[in-house]
C-alpha cells in the first residue's frame, strides 16, 4: 500500500504544479492583453478563448486530490464530528466512500464528453480552432485522480484513527 500511495502523491503533486501553472498562465495572458490594449490597442486575440477552454479548467480540477491530501478543501460542517464519538472513523469512512461514488460518476461523464470530443475531432471555430477534446481532459483528469485518493483513504488503515477534523 505504501508504494500505491507513493506513486499516487507524485501524480498529485505533478498535476497540481499543471494546475498552478495554469493559473500563472491565465495571469501572465490576462495582464499581457491588457497592456497591449493600453499600450498598442490591440488586445491578445487569444486570451480569453485558452483561458475559457484549456486553462480555467486545469486550475479547477488538477489540484483537486493533492489539496484534499493535505487537508487545504474547503467543507461546509454543520455536524460536529465528535458527537459520533467512537463511529467516528465509520462516518468517515461512509463520508469519503459516498464523495468517491459522486466523484466516480463526474470522471465517467466528462470522460465520456471528452472521449466523445476527441473521437469526433470536435473544434471550437474561434480566433483559433480550439481543438475541444484538449479542452475537456482535465477534467476527468483531475477526478478521476481525487477518486483514487477518497477510495484509498477509506480503506487506508490510519483512517481508522483518524482524529475528528
Amino acid at each position: 500500500m505504501e508504494w500505491f500511495e507513493r506513486m499516487l502523491s507524485r501524480v498529485e503533486d505533478t498535476l497540481h504544479v499543471l494546475g498552478c501553472t495554469a493559473l500563472v498562465l491565465i495571469a501572465v495572458l490576462i495582464n499581457a492583453d491588457i497592456l497591449s490594449r493600453l499600450l498598442f490597442q490591440a488586445p491578445v486575440q487569444f486570451q480569453f478563448e485558452m483561458v475559457e477552454f484549456y486553462l480555467m479548467p486545469a486550475v479547477a480540477t488538477l489540484s483537486l486530490s493533492r489539496v484534499f491530501r493535505d487537508g487545504g478543501h474547503l467543507s461546509l460542517e454543520f455536524v460536529d464530528p465528535r458527537m459520533f464519538g467512537t463511529l467516528w472513523p465509520f462516518v468517515r469512512r461512509v463520508m469519503l466512500l459516498l464523495s468517491g461514488f459522486f466523484f466516480t460518476a463526474v470522471t465517467i461523464m466528462s470522460g465520456r464528453l471528452t472521449a466523445g470530443a476527441f473521437a469526433r475531432n470536435e473544434v471550437y471555430f474561434g480566433i483559433i480552432d480550439w481543438p475541444l477534446g484538449w479542452a475537456f481532459l482535465s477534467v476527468p483528469l483531475g477526478c478521476a485522480v481525487l477518486t483514487l485518493r477518497l477510495f484509498f483513504n477509506t480503506i487506508r488503515r490510519s483512517t481508522q484513527s483518524a482524529s475528528p477534523c
